[in-house]
């Protein structure tokens, strides 16, 4: 008897693909393609790449490294390169007073924008992207800085910015955006703007330099936990080590670079004691502080800053140790007690309209880094210098709120 069910049991098994193989047949997926559609078109038989799938576009994860997946020119060399905002990096870190690192900064803020695309650029904080404003945006790869001579570098990059800012602009700005530079630059002309990713903070001061060939005097925000506005170091012997990122806006208001209506934002650095606050306010600069923060709230500060620059041509540079070293902690010289990235981002959308120039972030050290947090807040970060240069006024808060309802 046992053996009998056990026969039954093996021809009722031995049935069933076959009977459900018939019966479900009208559900089995479908081949991608027929060979015999495309024995015609190639010689094997099968199809080419772009016959059955179309474009070869790179994964969020895969590709070439420019900033977002932009195009990527190297424009210095290339003078059919043609933008109306380039993303230009500055792997500089030879100027530096304690970590060094921050050469790979633009590396590591390209990296850390693997997953932002134009394609998916809108964000609900900006309600636009910046990618489909009208202005042409590509990623002109890194200046050659020399890491062995600071004067050469320091050359290098002005000459590089200058190159750059004189380029025709992409746009024709009497049809696609209304005139930013044009009405603010000494020569009459629309000039292209640029968002440059350090290195340290000394690539500001060939920066200034160059914008102040188009410009004139300029005023910067800086968002900083430094002042950066000290004079030379004690003990120094050279006039190329005065050059610091701790001392470059001394340097700059010495050239003339810079008006009187500076403002920093998030500064609580240990200082000498008062001296050093009236030698900043002689640079031209006036203070916030990273606690200002709780006293008075993100909407305070930046209607002070935007007081403070009024309708002068604009220059925001931002150091990424304003953020919390929790948040960001790969950078060169960390500071506790910093602002959060949200805050951040949201006083950087209450500057929108501002007369900007030029932006850059500076002193990423990806060394000092955990899973990408610092260069993915950085990549953050220059989105928003984009919709920033783009946009005529701040973003209206979300619309989407009402009154609490029960929806059952």
């Amino acid at each position: 008897m046992f053996k009998l069910l056990r026969l039954v049991s093996l021809a009722l098994l031995v049935g069933v693909p076959a009977a459900w193989s018939h019966k479900h047949g009208h559900d089995e997926q479908a081949p991608l393609f027929d060979a015999h559609d495309f024995a015609k078109s190639s010689s094997s038989g099968s199809p080419t790449w772009t016959e059955k799938y179309g474009k070869q576009i790179d994964q969020t994860f895969s590709g070439p490294l420019s900033f977002s997946h932009l195009p990527y020119s190297l424009c210095l060399e290339d003078d059919s390169s043609v933008f109306d905002i380039a993303v230009l990096g500055m792997p500089f870190d030879t100027a530096v007073t304690y970590r060094p690192g921050a050469r790979f900064g633009p590396y590591a803020i390209r990296s850390g924008s693997r997953r932002q695309r134009e394609q998916r650029g809108y964000t609900l904080s900006w309600k636009n992207n910046p990618y489909e404003l009208g202005s042409k945006i590509i990623d002109c790869g890194d200046v050659p800085v020399s890491p062995f001579d600071n004067a050469l570098a320091v050359d290098q990059m002005e000459v590089a910015y200058d190159t750059l800012l004189s380029r025709p602009v992409a746009s024709d700005k009497s049809l696609a955006l209304t005139s930013v530079t044009q009405r603010l630059a000494k020569d009459g002309k629309e000039h292209p703007r640029i968002v440059s990713l350090g290195g340290d903070h000394t690539i500001v001061l060939p920066i200034l330099r160059s914008l102040n060939k188009v410009y004139g005097p300029v005023s910067v925000i800086h968002f900083d936990a430094h002042l950066d506005t000290w004079p030379a170091y004690p003990g120094t012997s050279t006039e190329q080590s005065r050059v610091t990122h701790g001392t470059f806006f001394y340097l700059a208001r010495e050239e003339g670079l810079m008006t009187n209506t500076s403002i920093h934002a998030g500064i609580r650095c240990k200082l000498a004691g008062i001296a050093d606050l009236e030698n900043d306010e002689s640079v031209g600069f006036q203070l916030i502080s990273t606690d200002d923060i709780d006293d008075y709230g993100v909407a305070a500060i930046i209607k002070r800053i935007r007081e403070r620059v009024g309708d002068s041509p604009v220059y925001l540079s931002l150091d990424i140790d304003v953020i919390d070293p929790g948040l960001a902690p790969a950078t060169g010289t960390p500071e506790a007690g910093g602002w959060t990235t949200r805050e951040v981002k949201r006083i950087i959308r209450g500057l929108a309209g501002l007369n900007f120039v030029g932006a850059d972030i500076v002193e990423v050290s990806p060394a000092y880094d955990n899973a990408e947090i610092t260069g993915i807040a950085a990549a953050d970060i220059v989105h928003d210098f984009l919709a920033m240069l783009l946009s005529s006024t701040p973003p209206t808060p979300h619309s989407t709120w009402g009154p609490a309802k029960d929806e059952l």
